[in-house]
């Protein structure tokens, strides 16, 4: 699986090391959200690679909404549920992580799970700058670059076939938008899945937003600048 050397599975616990998740973040899904470099001081786990996790250990479903409620860090170890319609992957004090729900048909092909991990992630890990900054740009604000939060609030992903093994995801722009209220925001990204160029999907990011500031484009391009050089620093 795609995924294997991103955890580490004892029985039925999994956890991740800080070099894990940060691994995964930025070879995977091009992601260099600064809370998942290995020595940040709030790290967690990317929500990707929980999402992709689920996938490798419960299959593809045609209906499957995704709700995190807490930030996992490399000192959690989950307990994979046994499978069912709604799973809840939790610590070994019960503590609740993410909240699965899963209906329809279910596939365990490799080659699906794979490829749909790999271009789910790939579209997620770049919500910032290319889909983020231009929505709050409009709205007249900016990520705060010195404290810079935006974490999962849930995903869906809705497919009408199974009997796939290629699969693209394309931005609905007509149905992202993002909403703010002072320094809070909300933003969901709407997706459409394709195979072979006709759609056979749909899907949905939702993310939060703290400590919004207003806009200012010298700060911007600072802070984008400061993504892209971590970038080129990693592949070298």
């Amino acid at each position: 699986m795609l995924i294997d050397q991103y955890y580490r599975q004892e029985q039925q616990q999994i956890s991740f090391t800080r070099q894990q998740a940060s691994d995964f973040a930025k070879n995977i899904a091009d992601d260099f959200n600064p809370l998942h470099d290995a020595d940040a001081k709030r790290f967690c786990v990317p929500g990707d690679l929980l999402f992709s996790l689920v996938l490798a250990k419960y299959g593809v479903s045609q209906h499957m909404q995704f709700t995190f409620s807490g930030m996992v860090n490399d000192g959690v170890e989950l307990q994979l549920p046994t499978a069912s319609s709604q799973l809840s992957l939790k610590d070994s004090v019960g503590k609740e992580y993410m909240n699965i729900e899963q209906t329809g048909d279910n596939s365990s092909n490799p080659q699906l799970i794979d490829t749909l991990t790999q271009r789910y992630v790939a579209f997620s890990g770049h919500t910032f700058p290319h889909i983020l900054q231009p929505l709050l740009q409009e709205q007249n604000v900016m990520i705060n670059p010195d404290r810079p939060m935006v974490i999962y609030e849930s995903m869906l992903i809705e497919l009408e076939r199974l009997d796939v093994s290629d699969i693209e995801l394309a931005l609905n722009m007509q149905q992202t938008r993002l909403e703010t209220n002072g320094k809070r925001g909300k933003i969901c990204l709407a997706f459409t899945l394709l195979s072979d160029g006709i759609e056979i999907g749909r899907g949905e990011k939702r993310m939060l937003l703290s400590g919004l500031k207003p806009y200012d484009q010298q700060a911007v391009d600072n802070l984008i600048n400061n993504y892209n050089a971590g970038k080129s620093r990693h592949k070298g």
